[in-house]
């Protein structure tokens, strides 16, 4: 195998945190802002690109750190090396509540598409990439724009999604349709692409949006039930107006159920 071959468990149930067990001189690489804890001998790295273009020279990091840039995330990532002569723990915790998933690129041939933000951490030698959409279409009113994340390698990957995390098996033609917004990734031999939702009435009143995401096997699918664009829509939308009042949760009097609740104050 080209990446390292580590060991991990993932602990918890809603808060997901997986900690990986590393032999001597084994390593994992992780997004900035994920670590949670190591033991003893492990020495930690920042590097520019995702650790896989050590040996390519000052040009060769640049192209694989713009490369991140173009998904969003950081110039550098970190590695996390077992220095010591046993074996060694670190940990990585999700960053919002939803569910971790173990990926072993080996049975994916090598290549699995997500979206972004989705990749949390990675044995060291798995490369982290970029995937562009070749149709305009999808790139526009697709969710993720032209350009989601492309994991390639032998080892282990860990992705991380908000909800409950479905995982569907699309035979040879078999097609699925998915809010584009609850695509986690999928196979590289799955076509993605975007469809208009039907119908006067559902475009302008059903809420869903104008697009769904369309899937077509053959290949594995993680959907989401819980994408993190519409939690955080729902904080805002719940959150003090100005002035500090709050919204009246599920009553139709509003205001005047909070002052009757006793939760204004004057």
């Amino acid at each position: 195998m080209n990446a390292h071959e580590i060991d991990y468990i993932i602990y918890g149930e809603e808060m997901q945190f997986v900690e990986i067990e590393l032999d001597p001189q084994e390593g994992v690489v992780a997004e900035s802002g994920s670590f949670m804890m190591m033991e003893d001998d492990i020495k930690m790295d920042t590097l520019f690109g995702d650790g896989t273009q050590e040996n390519s020279g000052f040009l060769g990091k640049l192209l694989s750190a713009g490369k991140r840039v173009l998904t969003g995330e950081s110039l550098f990532m970190t590695v996390y090396h077992n220095e010591g002569a046993q074996k060694r723990k670190v940990s990585f915790a999700s960053p919002y509540p939803g569910k971790i998933i173990p990926l072993d690129l080996s049975l994916e041939q090598g290549k699995f598409i997500c979206q972004k933000n989705a990749f949390l951490c990675a044995a060291k030698g798995v490369s982290i990439g970029i995937e562009f959409s070749k149709k305009i279409g999808r790139g526009l009113f697709g969710g993720e724009g032209f350009i989601m994340q492309k994991l390639e390698g032998d080892g282990m990957a860990f992705m991380h999604a908000g909800g409950t995390i479905h995982k569907k098996e699309l035979k040879a033609g078999e097609r699925l349709r998915v809010d584009t917004g609850c695509v986690v990734g999928f196979s590289h031999s799955v076509r993605y692409d975007i469809e208009f939702v039907s119908g006067i009435k559902n475009t302008i009143f059903g809420g869903e949006g104008l697009y769904f995401a369309t899937l077509q096997g053959p290949g594995v699918v993680y959907v989401q039930s819980l994408p993190f664009s519409r939690l955080a829509d729902r904080i805002i939308a719940s959150a003090p107006k100005s002035g500090g009042q709050r919204r009246g949760e599920g009553s139709i009097l509003g205001g005047l159920g909070d002052i009757l609740d006793g939760d204004n104050r004057f």
